[in-house]
């Protein structure tokens, strides 16, 4: 924002946790809207849980889509901070806010009008589940300019060094969601029951009202929706964006991809099965949220200081980093591994859904660290403005994912746990290649800049 927060100078581990704290708090508050609509929505039955996850596999897709100008915001919006360049910073946010509105109205469109074909990929086989796929897919579909210009606007506030403001907001809106999602899903004084509609609204409703508040912190903050910022909306950085944010969104599109293919995989052991990968994600989500937090700190921050060419803050931001994730991981692995029945009986009474999500959280409890020492090493890449190699390495082994889940699913091998087990084999593998990866392209790149300028 044009009220940017410095840091390019300062204490590192003071600046890193004051930027993360918030940021930690707004990936909690993202985990929190899905964990409080996979509760209620637990409590309506298994088939419930099936129709909202199912669809919900194309909220991800979009989210997925808008890292695009999310990423490349991020990155340019950083660096050209770290250069005392307004103009470009300018460019870089009006250009990115202008792609992201686009993208979410072409989306929604897609959804809409493809919904039937998009649902039925999944051979759900059973009517009911179909039918409240389709309707939670149609309304999230209609709000999905609020589900992309959300993230956007956090992802400005972070790269000029603001996370608390995002904080605030999501807040706000995580309120919202809480208040309305058993309102609107079982009915409270005269209002009907609508049950996975319900739960569709409050997400909606909630993404609404951060979106009104994020544009008015927005307008406060300097910047405003004029016809004469079209000035700063040129295909040149519409590129830069592109070429900053591409290949991370492409990643996660194909990660949405493959999760899809490997939940065709999982529908054919049942809805005990959906339900169980749905809710036993929606707790994963506690390490992955928080090193996405972690990450995104990471990527203002060494997006600052690489722009200002301070190679030693870069290096030394990276490492504190990569040692907090470390701890969450350990921290996180422990949870799963021995305390899964206590936290998947929160979600799901059925006992042969908890016997399932036991083994789910064992699984991939293991592979915690590892994941978020890659999430953690992508979001420094991402501040050097180096984002095909973490793509890459995501893309090869998420894909990867599908056919070793295939052969371990075979009931002679591994049956349903296979499937898990293809994917927390492979988040090990990506976490240990993207570190070395970096120590040796960029680490070693900085520590001869530092010589040389010595």
């Amino acid at each position: 924002m044009k009220r940017k927060v410095d840091l390019v100078s300062g204490n590192i581990i003071k600046t890193l946790i004051a930027l993360s704290l918030p940021i930690l708090g707004t990936s909690f508050i993202q985990m929190a809207y899905s964990l409080v609509d996979m509760i209620w929505i637990g409590k309506a039955g298994s088939a419930a849980v099936a129709a909202v996850g199912t669809a919900g596999f194309f909220a991800w897709f979009g989210n997925s889509l808008v890292l695009i100008s999310k990423t490349g915001a991020e990155v340019g919006v950083s660096q050209a901070i770290g250069k005392n360049n307004e103009k470009e910073r300018n460019s870089y946010v009006y250009s990115s806010i202008t792609l992201c509105v686009l993208m979410s109205i072409i989306y929604g469109v897609i959804l809409i009008l493809f919904r039937n074909e998009l649902i039925g990929f999944f051979n759900l086989g059973d009517a009911n589940i179909i039918k409240m796929s389709l309707e939670y897919l149609i309304i999230i579909a209609l709000g999905m300019i609020c589900a992309f210009l959300n993230p956007q606007f956090t992802g400005i506030f972070t790269a000029s060094g603001n996370s608390k403001t995002p904080f605030i907001v999501n807040t706000i809106g995580l309120v919202m969601n809480i208040i309305l999602d058993p309102v609107l899903i079982f009915g409270f004084a005269g209002i009907k029951p609508l049950g996975v509609v319900g739960a569709a609204l409050a997400t909606v409703l909630s993404q609404l009202l951060v979106t009104i508040i994020f544009i008015y912190t927005f307008i406060k903050n300097g910047y405003n929706f004029s016809f004469s910022n079209k000035k700063f909306i040129t295909l040149k950085y519409i590129k830069n964006i592109c070429m900053f944010g591409g290949p991370t969104a492409i990643q996660n599109c194909l990660f949405t991809f493959f999760s899809m293919l490997l939940g065709r995989i999982v529908a054919s052991a049942g809805p005990v099965s959906i339900a169980v990968q749905k809710v036993g994600s929606q707790i994963e989500s506690i390490s992955w949220m928080t090193a996405g937090g972690f990450a995104s700190a990471l990527t203002a921050f060494i997006g600052q200081n690489y722009g200002a060419k301070k190679w030693n803050r870069v290096l030394k931001g990276y490492k504190v980093t990569l040692f907090i994730s470390c701890l969450l991981g350990i921290f996180t692995t422990i949870l799963l591994v021995f305390f899964g029945r206590s936290i998947f009986s929160i979600f799901i009474n059925e006992s042969e859904a908890i016997a399932q999500g036991i083994d789910y959280l064992k699984i991939l409890g293991y592979s915690q660290l590892f994941m978020c020492l890659e999430i953690t090493t992508s979001g420094a890449f991402y501040g050097v403005g180096r984002t095909v190699i973490p793509s890459i390495i995501g893309i090869i082994f998420t894909g990867l994912r599908v056919p070793l889940a295939i052969i371990l699913f075979r009931p002679e091998i591994l049956g349903i746990n296979g499937v898990w087990w293809s994917i927390s084999g492979t988040s090990i593998v990506k976490g240990i290649v993207l570190v070395l990866l970096f120590s040796l392209i960029v680490i070693r790149g900085l520590k001869k800049q530092i010589s040389i300028e010595a």
